[in-house]
């Protein structure tokens, strides 16, 4: 299992619970998190995913995210 950090604009609960159908169908991850205490908004997924498919979910979501 690979651990994956993104730099998110996901900056409150309400954004949270957007995002949360999109990141909760993507089979290939297993669990999630959002630190929006962090001045960047972290995102930390566990599973064995593709940066980039979880980029285009967020997209997709109506957020930007970038790889740490």
């Amino acid at each position: 299992m690979k651990t994956l950090k993104f730099k998110t604009n996901i900056k409150c609960g309400g954004c949270i619970a957007t995002v949360t159908p999109f990141l909760n169908q993507m089979e290939s991850i297993q669990a999630w998190e959002v630190d929006v205490n962090n001045p960047e908004k972290v995102l930390t997924v566990n599973g064995e995913t593709d940066p980039a498919q979880v980029i285009s979910t967020l997209d997709k979501a109506g957020f930007k995210a970038e790889a740490l």
